[in-house]
């Protein structure tokens, strides 16, 4: 097996990133960064105040549905703290002597990034206790009666973890973050201003019009509207089309399979699918998965969050049920369910 080596990125790199817009869209700086105002007012502060300690920022825990800017703001806090950061994810981690090796090869004040740190194995999760805590590295040395413990002192450094699924990290690796935050969905203004942007970093002359429309299919998600804002220039270019107007636009996210609230193929399989074989719901999760040959955390992380937070499904105890407002989306009939009383 190839093993994953961990990402080490220095502020010089981080410098040179922002001349080079074909590498990344994403913003580098706080002032750049649109959305999550609080989250930002909060951070801000808090390096504000750590560089006047000289010390590193407190542990940070970001969390919300994919897309929204994790990553991002974790580079953003490296860069503005002037210091490296090394980057990894909790599946990629897979010995506790991995995680050893990453901790103990930090600088002092330097970040560790952990995406999808949800996913870190228990055992190694351990490791990050007395690390987060003391700075320190507590090491198990031989086996059975011959057993010693051994403390390694690590430089202070700043844990930075993003999940999708907060609830999934156990309670004691939870409080160990000096900072929480939750990431939400962004608003149609926001979205707007962020694809306006993007269109300016890749030199496209895209109308008001054409940007409220990918706003509105992006489902308020920064990395979803980036991603069908270079799809709409890939059909401009070869339409020999150099200003972008709405018609192109409409035209280029149907020929995608994107339609008006943001729903892909996907998204309308799982729905129709729910309706179709199983009368609407409920039905579970893993149910679902099979049905429509998808991943259940594919639907769970990607698809189902959006799909709730527009109406479109309900999370029950019994599982999940398709609304009357995704019934008339998708111009399907729908009839209520009798109540059984007796039930």
């Amino acid at each position: 097996m190839i093993e994953r080596e961990e990402e080490i990125t220095t502020p010089e790199e981080l410098k040179e990133e922002s001349t080079d817009f074909d590498l990344t869209l994403r913003p580098k700086t706080l002032s750049e960064y649109v959305g999550q105002e609080d989250v930002k007012m909060n951070l801000d502060i808090s390096m504000k105040a750590a560089k006047k300690r000289n010390e590193p920022v407190e542990h940070i825990l970001l969390y919300g549905p994919p897309g929204l800017g994790k990553t991002t703001l974790a580079n953003i806090i490296a860069r503005e703290m002037g210091v490296n950061i090394k980057t990894t994810s909790g599946p990629a981690i897979e010995k506790q002597g991995d995680l050893a090796s990453i901790l103990s090869n930090l600088e002092e004040n330097d970040i560790l990034f952990i995406d999808e740190i949800h996913r870190i194995k228990t055992q190694i999760e351990e490791i990050l206790y007395s690390a987060m805590e003391d700075y320190a590295l507590d090491i198990i040395i031989g086996k059975g009666p011959a057993t010693r413990s051994m403390r390694i002192s690590l430089p202070k450094f700043t844990l930075i973890g993003a999940t999708t699924k907060a609830g999934s990290l156990s309670s004691p690796l939870r409080d160990r973050f000096g900072h929480i935050y939750n990431l939400d969905f962004y608003t149609l203004d926001e979205m707007q201003q962020i694809i306006h942007r993007s269109a300016a970093l890749l030199e496209m002359e895209l109308d008001s019009e054409s940007a409220l429309e990918i706003a509105q299919c992006s489902r308020r998600t920064p990395r979803i509207a980036n991603r069908l804002l270079k799809r709409v220039r890939d059909f401009a270019e070869v339409a020999n089309q150099k200003k972008i107007d709405l018609r192109l636009t409409k035209e280029s996210l149907k020929t995608i399979g994107v339609d008006k609230v943001g729903l892909d193929r996907t998204d309308r399989k799982i729905l129709v699918t729910i309706i179709e074989k199983f009368n609407g719901g409920p039905v579970g999760l893993s149910t679902i998965a099979a049905a429509t040959a998808e991943e259940t955390e594919t639907i769970e992380d990607l698809y189902e969050p959006y799909l709730m937070q527009i109406g479109f499904l309900d999370r029950t105890n019994r599982g999940r049920v398709v609304t009357p407002n995704a019934y008339a989306h998708l111009k399907i009939e729908y009839i209520e369910k009798q109540t059984n009383l007796f039930h």
